[in-house]
């Protein structure tokens, strides 16, 4: 029998553990249950639509046939309207030939990945965090990874990183962080940033230098007195070493438009843009045309943001304060107050209990089952971001949410509780 064998990437790839999950979930559905989903990173645009603005530039964008390919590195009009964007809302300022433009954040992670990190390579990630575990196996480069505590608001700290620098060649961070919806302290995030710059000041001239990934694509979705934090503004030295991940999909509930774009180091921009060329995962024409005419519109993005993330607390918050009054009914559940994101972190410390027909949770996978089958309950638990298997703690998106759900949740979700001994 001829073997199938393929190469070793495609043989020891791991497939996207919520895909796996949301196809349980699909079945479930199928088979006539209601299901809360909270697994979804993404928005229901019936209930968080594009700016009106942005769905009419890109139609007018389509009206005036702007379908053709785009330069590599994006078209000028939307780097430039990028970095008036940036330089107005976050104080960063960054040339057009420093800027990358792709679609969506996605292509410009794979990009720097396959710019910095050689095989064998250490590249540091916290756990919990999204998808650096299959970037890391994409480039061959060996997995140093931070179990991050929610102390320190599940974000790596300089102490945890520091006994790993040496020969690194990627530190690889998000903040606000996908799935906790927690963010960098700034004590925290400047002591990295001095030991990233007191790492390459050390090295030599031919040496290749550490360079930081930050990926802030949910930075302008903060809440309450959250601020967001970013390495250049606190340690202008280290524009040299830092390349950001940013764009619309978040910040616009635009995942679909596909619109993203890095910042960083001239050089390195260059390379990632020969590397994505290659790949073919530019920004589709007429959205980038439109997306360069919205940033300008700072009224009508001022009172988008308003509403929309008006909205986003609200039910992160309401969720929020189910779970404390859940907790403070003696159910052994948690929550992390909302900080920033479209993501509750929510912990659920049920293993070793026993369900009503006998059945005892015996693993964290069992919860997991056990929430989705009696409070229909959907949530992604940590392992699935590279967190161990035994974590309690569990990503809940409220993108698809539906305020008037949040009750009937939280209720189905007590009385599955209740039946646990």
């Amino acid at each position: 029998m001829p073997s199938n064998r393929l190469s070793n990437l495609a043989e020891t790839l791991i497939g996207s553990e919520i895909v796996k999950l949301g196809n349980e979930i699909k079945e479930k559905i199928k088979q006539g249950n209601k299901i809360y989903n909270f697994t979804i990173g993404d928005f229901d645009s019936a209930v968080f639509p594009i700016p009106a603005e942005l769905q009419a530039e890109i139609i007018e964008a389509f009206n005036k046939h702007y379908t053709t390919y785009p330069p590599a590195d994006g078209i000028a009009e939307l780097r430039e309207a990028v970095a008036q964007f940036l330089l107005q809302r976050a104080g960063l300022a960054y040339k057009t030939d420093e800027i990358l433009i792709a679609a969506g954040g996605r292509p410009l992670i794979y990009a720097a990945y396959r710019a910095i990190v050689d095989k064998g390579e250490k590249v540091i990630y916290p756990v919990p965090s999204w998808n650096n575990n299959h970037y890391v196996h994409f480039t061959e480069g060996q997995h140093i990874m931070i179990a991050a505590k929610r102390e320190n608001n599940f974000m790596p700290t300089a102490a945890e990183i520091a006994p790993h620098i040496k020969g690194a060649s990627l530190i690889a961070v998000c903040s606000p962080l996908n799935p906790t919806g927690t963010t960098f302290k700034k004590e925290e995030l400047e002591a990295i940033c001095d030991l990233v710059i007191a790492e390459n000041e050390g090295r030599g001239a031919e040496e290749k230098k550490l360079y930081l990934l930050y990926d802030q694509i949910y930075w302008t979705l903060t809440f309450g007195e959250t601020e967001h934090y970013n390495p250049v503004s606190l340690r202008p030295k280290m524009k040299e070493y830092t390349i950001f991940i940013d764009g619309i999909s978040k910040a616009f509930a635009a995942t679909g438009v596909r619109v993203g774009w890095s910042m960083g180091p001239a050089h390195l921009i260059t390379k990632m843009k020969a590397i994505n060329s290659h790949v073919g995962a530019w920004s589709p024409m007429a959205e980038q045309h439109a997306t360069a005419q919205y940033l300008k519109q700072t009224g009508a993005i001022d009172a988008y943001f308003s509403h929309f993330k008006s909205e986003i607390s609200e039910r992160l918050n309401s969720i929020y304060e189910g779970f404390i009054q859940l907790k403070k009914e003696g159910y052994d559940v948690d929550a992390v107050a909302p900080q920033a994101a479209i993501y509750l972190t929510i912990q659920l410390n049920l293993v070793g209990k026993q369900a009503a027909n006998g059945k005892k949770l015996a693993k964290q996978t069992d919860v997991t089952a056990y929430l989705l089958d009696e409070a229909k309950l959907a949530v992604v638990p940590f392992s699935s971001f590279g967190a161990s298997p035994d974590s309690s703690w569990y990503r809940l998106s409220v993108g698809t949410c539906k305020k008037e759900e949040i009750d009937e949740m939280l209720k189905k979700l007590k009385d599955a509780l209740g039946h646990l001994s």
